[in-house]
């Protein structure tokens, strides 16, 4: 009889041991909406090469330039990828921005998508696209369903620009939407004499990013709430 009563402790000890252990796994598993808060404008953004996580300088003015320009609620992600100097980390940021854009979508529908990088980040923006890069295709793109929930692109010093042309016009679902902004000398998106490293690493804020925030605000107002994904195909 004791041994019983002993058995019983032990066992349920165990089970509480457990029980203990499964919450710190579990809820991260399982999507939810409270990882999203349905924001009326959510941008996406890849930042350039070596600078920390987040959205970058020049993704940071444009957000900040855009909630000056509109009085909906603007939310932010910076794509998680690595951005180092040997422009590696390109498919690992398209992904990204691939799973970012579908998550948003599943909780979100009427929340308007922004895209954006700078630099190594516009070659992510790239990818996503379906913007060819030296005449060569890469990594995966975002699929079809989910263009319409994406209402603008833009990128900041594309190399597309110079060795394939921009997004507005290669990408077949995202070109109407799109805009390249390249500084005149930058040696990253521009051909020709008269190029400064300089013109690439601080020749976008402020007013390259103004524009483009107020290329966005202009398509905000135009696309209205998104009517969500299209249904996937069988």
């Amino acid at each position: 009889m004791r041994f019983l009563r002993l058995n019983g402790i032990f066992s349920a000890v165990l089970m509480a041991g457990a029980l203990l252990m499964v919450p710190a796994v579990a809820p991260s598993a399982i999507p939810s909406a409270a990882a999203y808060d349905c924001p009326d404008v959510e941008v996406i953004f890849a930042r350039g090469t070596s600078e920390p996580p987040g959205v970058g300088r020049v993704g940071r003015a444009l957000i900040d330039s855009l909630r000056q320009q509109t009085s909906k609620k603007v939310d932010e992600y910076g794509v998680n990828y690595p951005a180092g100097r040997l422009q590696l980390g390109g498919g690992d940021g398209a992904n990204d921005v691939i799973k970012r854009v579908k998550a948003a979508a599943d909780v979100c529908p009427d929340t308007e998508l922004v895209l954006g990088g700078y630099s190594q980040g516009a070659s992510v923006i790239d990818i996503v696209t379906g913007t060819q890069v030296g005449g060569i295709s890469w990594g995966s793109q975002l699929p079809a369903q989910y263009a319409n929930q994406v209402v603008a692109v833009v990128a900041f010093g594309n190399p597309a620009v110079r060795s394939g042309g921009p997004i507005s016009s290669q990408s077949v679902l995202f070109g109407s939407k799109a805009l390249d902004l390249c500084n005149p000398g930058d040696p990253i998106c521009h051909e020709g004499p008269g190029n400064e490293w300089t013109d690439h690493t601080d020749g976008y804020i402020p007013a390259l990013t103004s524009q483009a925030a107020n290329f966005v605000a202009g398509r905000l107002r135009a696309a209205g709430p998104s009517a969500g994904p299209l249904p996937l195909a069988p």
